[in-house]
């Protein structure tokens, strides 16, 4: 491609690189000159006007843009792409769910012509229907074929959205004293579940000790696709009430704590190849966090392991909930 000032009359055929105003008319950047706008600039003084020339053997912007995004979204990922426009396509999801990005893929894509951009929300980020995850834009008039045809195959199938997969989620919740009734972690943890399209079933109470939950763990089981323990008393080691209820139960724990605050008292495990979730505290406020990253993926059937979640510290610091009875600064 060609970019620069050339006279007007020689200016047909290319591409106005800047809006121009000359007498009656107006013309937009981007615009296709011709003939007529060309001797029409002349005939109201125009000397000159930047234009870009595509080239043999380059591709137009919205060509390019549209032939990306189909590399990186192919049909069936939960993902619907916009039109073509300036050079530009957005993508945006079908339904709730997590966005899959590839982040090797997409970095590969970006390095492939400073010409070439996608960008794209956070790896795993939830998302509703209809919402923008990534925007694939070229950012000249026209990019080579073959770093098109490069940026295409490096990152072919990069994005994708994760639908909810484990439907039936099940609450226990312990309580210290008899006044307590679980109200408010029922139904914040409702909206939870509900906001991906999986379904909270009944409120389920418990003292706070390892028998009774362990009971009603496996109870729970045959009802659940993921297992969620909110504990009236905070869980601070691994071989407190909760995740010793899970192992009384036959579970296992694989994690216990996380590097995002809030959300550090946090453990995870299985039971009987059902997901476990022991949700902290802050679980009962509205607000992000450590646990919905979590929670997400594992009701979207995305795997979680310790790396995963030691991984989670970059950027882990959430905004502060005041409804905690520690603040982080008093």
């Amino acid at each position: 491609m060609k970019f620069g000032p050339v006279p007007v009359a020689q200016a047909a055929g290319a591409v106005l690189a800047h809006s121009v105003h000359a007498g009656a008319l107006r013309l937009k950047k981007g615009h296709l000159l011709t003939e007529a706008e060309t001797a029409a600039l002349g005939a109201a003084g125009m000397d000159e006007v930047i234009v870009a020339r595509i080239e043999p053997g380059d591709v137009a912007e919205d060509a390019a843009a549209d032939r990306l995004a189909r590399a990186l979204v192919p049909e069936g990922t939960g993902l619907r792409l916009g039109r073509a426009a300036t050079g530009r396509v957005n993508v945006h999801a079908e339904g709730p769910g997590v966005v899959a990005v590839d982040a090797a893929r997409i970095n590969a894509v970006n390095g492939v012509h400073p010409a070439i951009t996608v960008a794209t929300v956070a790896r795993w980020q939830r998302t509703d229907a209809r919402h923008m995850v990534a925007t694939v834009k070229i950012i000249p008039y026209a990019v080579p074929e073959a770093a098109l045809a490069m940026a295409c195959e490096v990152g072919q199938g990069a994005l994708a959205l994760r639908t909810v997969t484990r439907r039936r989620v099940v609450l226990i919740q312990t309580t210290v004293d008899e006044g307590e009734d679980g109200e408010k972690g029922q139904r914040v943890t409702a909206e939870r579940v509900e906001r991906l399209g999986a379904a909270l079933a009944p409120k389920r109470l418990v003292p706070h000790r390892i028998a009774p939950l362990a009971e009603e763990l496996a109870r729970a089981l045959p009802e659940a696709d993921a297992l969620l323990i909110l504990t009236g008393s905070a869980t601070s080691d691994e071989n407190d009430v909760a995740p010793a209820a899970l192992r009384r139960a036959g579970g296992v724990v694989f994690h216990f704590g996380m590097p995002v605050d809030p959300g550090n008292l946090l453990f995870y495990g299985d039971l009987q190849g059902v997901p476990v979730i022991g949700l902290p505290g802050c679980a009962r406020s509205p607000a992000l966090n450590g646990a919905d990253w979590v929670l997400e993926r594992i009701l979207c059937g995305v795997p979680v392991t310790p790396a995963d979640i030691t991984g989670m510290g970059v950027g882990g610091l959430l905004k502060e909930i005041p409804q905690r009875g520690r603040l982080r600064e008093g």
